[in-house]
Parts: C-alpha cells; structure tokens; sequence
C-alpha cells in the first residue's frame, strides 16, 4: 500500500485544491522495493506539480497531511521523511493520518453523514467492520483473519488468465471479474459460504480461493486446457465468485447492523452504513449491501468510484476533518514514525462474538 500526501490552503472559509501524490501501479502486484524506488524517483516532482497546478505556494499552506500508518513500510518511510523535510522547510503543523480513518471519513466531504454511523471498508489489503463514533473514534466489529477480498478477486483474475482476455488486458483484476460477471450465470457453480457457521463480523476469502483453483484446475483437466488459456466457463466462474464475495461481505454487515441495533451503538434517526475501499467500487457489491440496509432501515452512502480507491483526497480531507475537530495537530513532529502494522480503533470483535447474533434469510440477488 504506497502512502499519499496532501497539502491544502485556506483562503477566506473555503478549503481548496487538494493535490495528489500518484501512486505508480505494478500490473502483476505491488513489490516493496520497487515501490520505494519509484516513490524516491517521483515524490519531489509530483509534488511540485501538484502545487503548481493547485496555484497555491507552498507558503500559503495551512498544514501538511501524510498516511503514517498502516501500510507499506519502505514507501511509508519514503513519504514520512519526505513530508518532514517540507515541514522543517515551510515551519507548517504535521497531522498524521490512518489510512484506513481517511477511507471511512471520504464520503464526508460529500454527503455530511453524521457521527455514529457503521463503516464497511473493503479494499485489495483490508476488510472490516466499524463504528465511526468521532473523527478518530472507532470501534472495530470484525475484520479479515486472512486476505482481503480485493486480494482474492486479483488472484483469482490472474489464475483465470484475465490479463490474456482480449475485453479485460487493461483492466485490474477486480474490473474483470466484475466485468465478466454481468455475463455469467453464477447458478453454474457452487461455493460454499466463508465461515457460515460463526456468529461475528470477522471475514475469510483464502478458502474461498482455494475452492475457486480447485475448480479452475477440474475444468482445465476436462477441457484440455493449459494455464494462460481463457476457459469457455470464464463468465460463470466470475459470478459465482463474485456472488459469494458479496454475500459474505453482506452477511458479516447484516450481524453488524443487529449487533449496533442491539447496543445501541447507532442513532434510531437516520442510521447509515458508509461503505468505502476499492471494492466498493463494484456496483454488484452496492446493489447486495443496498438491499440489507433498506431491509434493515439504514441509508447507504458510498463514495464515487474514483474516490473509493487509495486516493490523496482523502488524505487530504482526513487532515482537514482533524484540524476542524483541532485533533492530532503536531507542531513538532520529530518523534513521528510510520507504522507499517496499526489496528483501527477499539477492538469490539470479542463483544460480537459473545452475541452470537443470526442473521435472517434475504434474498440477495435473483
């Protein structure tokens, strides 16, 4: 995960022109050390430009904003140190952000969707359920035990040989399966439910994956084919996968919801369920979490697709919700460190457990 960096200006009452730290994308998979080495190559150039393009000087800056934790440490590292030297230049206050708050926070710049409300963040390195109490306040429901379902569509995108598939060589792993989907029929193979039979919030996709190569090599044997070839199947396959994603993703925040319902942990005027993370981003996985919370009275806020994977806008609004809330502003930074491993929040996980809630039958998709 390469980290982002935002510097914003206030001129009068209205906050302006984020800019944007790009990250460089690896087709076949993020690999630390050429992260760093890119980061190092580009970081004091996209910065520039990015002021440049903001029209704002780096003296009017109000503050600097940058992802410390978690994520990858060596483009971590590259991103903190670089950000220090422009604080120590500039004499600007430091607020360091969590990756993961910033992604809950995200649909905040949009729609003010108020404190309490449930956040489903899913994404290629994270899946969890929380309670966004405050801007940096959060209860952790459940999490992933093993990979992350963004993870887990890649991989099986890349044993299917999608980047070999004439409609999906430019798409990343989870645009094609959601791509190919449409056109499956998911009826054609069956997937058993991830952790069906315990009662919390927490996720598992690695033995779903494990089902779906076992499937993939049963289907190569019987057709003759070799890996790199496109299976005739490929579309039924999509759906089913993405099917089981998704109702697994529903399921574990359907126990959520109960679960809040039961503590008492969201407001009984206009809850909201926030659902944020590159996987958002797939329409199927907001039709299926749209119909648990019109099931269960909540509204559903996401954020736009392009704002729904790693972004600098939500670093930058992460740092601007924490200035306001006058939270985490750091005049002297020098003990900062990045932390490559940072749970998010208060672990509440042993609390969902003991209730062991079930959750009731819906109709997910016909």
């Amino acid at each position: 995960m390469t980290p982002e960096q935002l510097w914003w200006t206030k001129r009068g009452t209205s906050w302006e022109k984020p800019c944007i730290l790009r990250k460089e994308l690896i087709s076949s998979g993020i690999i630390p050390t050429v992260a760093q080495k890119l980061h190092k190559e580009h970081i004091e150039n996209v910065v520039q430009e990015a002021i440049d393009k903001s029209g704002v000087s780096p003296c009017e800056l109000t503050a600097i904003a940058t992802t410390i934790k978690p994520g990858l440490a060596l483009s971590l590292k590259v991103g903190l140190e670089y950000s220090l030297k422009l604080i120590e230049q500039y004499k600007k206050p430091f607020i360091p952000i969590h990756h993961m708050e910033a992604h809950a926070l995200t649909v905040r710049m949009l729609h003010m969707v108020e404190f309490p409300f449930l956040v489903l963040l899913v994404s290629g390195g994270h899946s969890l359920l929380a309670v966004a109490r405050g801007v940096s306040d959060f209860l952790l429901l459940g999490q992933t035990l093993d990979e992350a379902p963004g993870d887990t569509l890649d991989k099986v995108a890349r044993r299917l040989s999608l980047k070999n598939h004439p409609a999906c060589h430019t798409m990343s792993g989870g645009e094609a399966i959601e791509y190919l989907a449409e056109m499956g029929n998911r009826m054609q193979f069956e997937l058993t439910q991830p952790m069906s039979q315990h009662l919390d919030c927490d996720f598992s996709f690695a033995g779903l994956r494990n089902q779906v190569n076992q499937i993939i090599i049963k289907k190569e044997r019987e057709e003759g084919f070799q890996m790199g070839q496109i299976l005739p199947c490929v579309n039924d396959i999509a759906a089913a996968v993405q099917h089981t994603v998704t109702a697994h993703l529903a399921k574990r925040t359907h126990r959520a919801i109960l679960f809040c319902k039961k503590e008492g942990l969201l407001p009984q005027s206009n809850p909201a369920l926030v659902v944020s993370g590159g996987v958002a981003s797939n329409e199927y996985v907001r039709k299926v979490l749209s119909i648990v919370t019109e099931a269960n009275g909540l509204s559903l806020h996401c954020p736009p697709p392009k704002l729904c994977t790693d972004n600098g806008i939500m670093i930058a609004w992460n740092g601007i919700e924490k200035l306001r809330a006058g939270i985490d502003v750091i005049h002297n930074p020098k003990g900062i460190r990045y932390e490559p491993k940072a749970p998010l929040g208060i672990d509440f996980s042993e609390q969902v457990k003991i209730a062991a809630l079930k959750v009731p039958y819906l109709k997910l998709k016909t």
